[in-house]
This record gives C-alpha cells, sequence and structure tokens, in this order.
C-alpha cells in the first residue's frame, strides 16, 4: 500500500496482477496501481449493481477487454491511446492488414496499462460505496477515476 491513510481504512489483500486476479464474488472496494510497485491510480466497487457478481464479476469485465467505456477500462484506455508507441504498434497492425476489434485493442490497453489489484471485502453495496468514497477523498493521488476529475 502507498499510503499509510489508505492502508488503515480497511483491510486490503496483497497486490496481484490484474489479468491473473481471483476476487470473490462478494461486494468490495479494489484498489489498482500501475506496475508491480508502483502508484496507486484507481478505485472501483464491485457490488453486483450493474452485472452481478461482485468484485469478480467487475474485474472480469475489464480484463475481457468489454469495458473500454466504463470506470478503470476507459482510464486505461485513455492513457494507452496517449503512448504515442503503443498507438505506433496499433496502427502498424492495421497497415500490415492485421486490425484488431475494439475487445482486442481494450486486452492490449490492459497489458500497456500493467495493472496489480487489491480489494477490501464489505458487507453490502452501500458500505463498499461509502469505503470508494472516503478513500478517493485522500489526498496527493493521481486518480484516474473519471468522477474525481469531474469534480464529484
Amino acid at each position: 500500500m502507498t499510503s499509510q491513510e489508505l492502508q488503515s481504512m480497511a483491510s486490503w489483500t496483497e497486490w496481484v496482477p490484474l489479468i491473473s486476479a481471483d476476487p470473490p464474488s462478494s461486494p468490495g472496494v479494489y484498489l489498482a496501481r500501475q506496475g508491480a510497485g508502483g502508484p496507486v491510480v484507481y478505485v472501483g466497487v464491485g457490488a453486483g449493481a450493474r452485472t452481478g457478481g461482485g468484485l469478480r464479476g467487475r474485474l472480469r469485465r475489464y480484463t475481457s477487454g468489454k469495458a473500454l467505456a466504463s470506470g478503470l477500462g476507459e482510464g486505461i484506455f485513455d492513457r494507452a491511446l496517449a503512448d504515442r508507441d503503443w498507438l505506433r504498434e496499433r496502427l502498424a497492425e492495421v497497415e500490415n492488414g492485421r486490425p484488431m476489434r475494439a475487445v482486442q485493442w481494450g486486452k492490449a490497453s490492459l497489458v500497456w496499462a500493467d495493472l496489480h489489484v487489491c480489494w477490501a471485502l464489505t458487507e453490502d453495496r452501500e458500505e463498499a460505496l461509502a469505503l470508494e468514497k472516503r478513500v478517493l477523498a485522500v489526498q496527493g493521488i493521481e486518480w484516474w477515476n473519471r468522477a474525481h476529475h469531474a469534480g464529484h
């Protein structure tokens, strides 16, 4: 954990690569950091509100490449698109007759981001949302969360 303040907010699991994460289907909050020891960049809720499955369902949406325009998927994709080298690789694929579908671009951006996650379980959705709000209030973190940048 990069911040004592974050660490004291909940009982977080150990960090694991997002691609191989296998969280429970329980409600909870997850943190993402870029690289094995990089900075925390995102906080999210897996509470079954949208597609069910709690933390497991939420994180699997990202690893499937199907969440390009929501939450963490959007944060990852925005940053990958801003990386000239990553974008040149995608353009070369197109120019060589190997264009990828959007889901494949999402997976490629996920690999580029090299995210690691940890999570804390909560009793229910309301508790998860409250913990997420407290985490987002921590100062000194450059959050990738869209709502945080919009001033919510």
